[in-house]
């Protein structure tokens, strides 16, 4: 059970009452006049997010009551209750009543008591909730674990978190849960022909490698996550300014959600055969940094102009989807932190999404909106494939100008993928920019629980 829930017996816990513009008059006439002249001393309004404590007439916490938009709000966060951690005092608390989606008013609990503190301790009060009747604290805590390895993954900066580190944090993922781990690691790369992997990698002194781990029963169908692992980008030759490299550790995110997702579908023990490719590498500039117009071979046979080396992502992905679909995965999914253009079209909380797939993008649309894990389908659009042709190789990985930055890296991708393969790409953030409810500021899980429902609707 995740460290935000408690067992202790419902009487002794401290009641929290959800409160909306609708409905405070008629909860407020029920707290006894010195509760109502104690909540009009403080100017509460019930507006979303205020939280008022009620003391006792010895001065202990009688109950709590917490402000959420009215049901027929146009827009009504169900992780509102992500705020509660960092407004109560310290205490075991229970919902006295049902807020609009109590599954997910628990998650959001579980979310917005997160703290990364392993270089800074913090004596945060201990804020904890008990389980309401009805309510699988199982599935909830294991969603809100999931986003903790991905928040704490992204959020380690980067000397502590290099390609050798993170195969470390995957390793140990796969030795709790019994699957099997392997790494190429350096030259091997080029022998083994995962020339891209090595060719962004080779200018750093933290080797580029290539994780692999495989869960489950072999006979049941095989689903392949692939995550980008770039543990820094400086964007290579092609250099990123000061402000664009600051977050950089972020560009990782990619396969901090994979494993993330990994670690839900084996804890749930889903009943599917589990594949996790994570090319990870450190794109550095060296005296033999990859160059622009540099042509690489690719493990899938076609050749990459390098139009930009800040474009690595793509890079070491398509070395790995290549792998991947070598052996015909039903399901092949794809997470990375890729495009600044899907920020300038959707922001950094609705990270978009590509199939060709009708019934897979419905299904995970839906799922999306259930779990309040959003993403939105964009387009791969057959015309903007041209705009990837190279003159001296079969494509070039960037092209010049600056429109559908996001669906031209999606191109890209789909020309290392086979036709017949059922294909899912995710163009993540993997950051939350200033704090909202349930998300703290820093790094984020982004997509995995949506695909985790999607992957439990169809093997659970």
């Amino acid at each position: 059970m995740h460290s935000a829930f408690a067992t202790a017996p419902v009487g002794s816990a401290i009641p929290i009452t959800f409160v909306t513009k609708a409905n405070w008059e008629a909860v407020r006439a029920g707290l006894g006049e010195e509760a109502r002249q104690f909540a009009m001393a403080n100017g509460f309004t019930a507006k979303p997010g205020a939280c008022l404590v009620l003391p006792t007439a010895g001065g202990n916490i009688a109950q709590v009551v917490f402000g959420l938009e009215d049901a027929d709000s146009k827009f009504r966060d169900p992780f509102r209750t992500g705020q509660l951690p960092g407004l109560l005092p310290a205490g075991v608390y229970r919902f006295a009543n049902a807020a609009h989606d109590t599954r997910l008013a628990m998650l959001g609990f579980a979310l917005g008591s997160y703290r990364f503190d392993r270089y800074r301790k913090r004596d945060a009060p201990e804020v904890r909730l008990v389980v309401p009747d009805g309510v699988d604290v199982s599935a909830i805590s294991r969603l809100a674990e999931a986003a903790t390895l991905a928040r704490d993954l992204i959020n380690t900066p980067s000397n502590d978190m290099g390609p050798e580190q993170l195969a470390h944090a995957a390793q140990h993922l796969a030795t709790r849960f019994g699957a099997s781990f392997n790494c190429i690691i350096g030259d091997d790369l080029t022998r083994q022909n995962l020339p891209l992997i090595h060719a962004v990698g080779m200018a750093s002194p933290r080797a580029p490698r290539l994780i692999d781990m495989n869960w489950g029963d072999p006979a049941h169908p095989k689903v392949t996550l692939v995550g980008k692992g770039v543990c820094f980008d400086t964007g290579g030759l092609d250099l990123k300014p000061s402000a664009g490299m600051l977050i950089m550790k972020k560009d990782m995110g990619g396969a901090a959600n994979v494993l993330a997702l990994a670690q839900l579908v084996m804890d749930a023990k889903l009943k599917l055969r589990l594949r996790v490719l994570i090319p990870a590498v450190e794109n550095a500039v060296a005296g033999n940094a990859f160059r622009p117009l540099d042509v690489f071979p690719s493990r899938k046979g076609i050749t990459v102009e390098i139009g930009n080396t800040d474009a690595e992502g793509r890079l070491v992905l398509a070395d790995a989807l290549a792998l991947a679909c070598e052996e015909k995965p039903d399901l092949l999914i794809d997470m990375g932190t890729l495009t600044g253009a899907a920020r300038v079209a959707l922001g950094p909380d609705l990270p978009p999404f590509y199939t060709n797939d009708e019934t897979l993008a419905l299904d995970l649309a839906r799922c999306a909106q259930q779990e309040n894990d959003p993403l939105w389908r964009l387009p791969l659009w057959p015309p903007y494939d041209a705009w990837l042709d190279s003159k001296t190789a079969d494509v070039n990985n960037a092209p010049s100008g600056t429109f559908a930055g996001s669906i031209t890296c999606a191109l890209f991708l789909q020309r290392f993928v086979d036709d017949a393969t059922r294909w899912l790409h995710v163009d993540i953030y993997g950051w939350t920019p200033s704090a909202k409810p349930a998300r703290p500021e820093g790094g984020e899980c982004q997509a995995a629980r949506a695909i985790f429902a999607l992957l439990g609707n169809r093997y659970g």
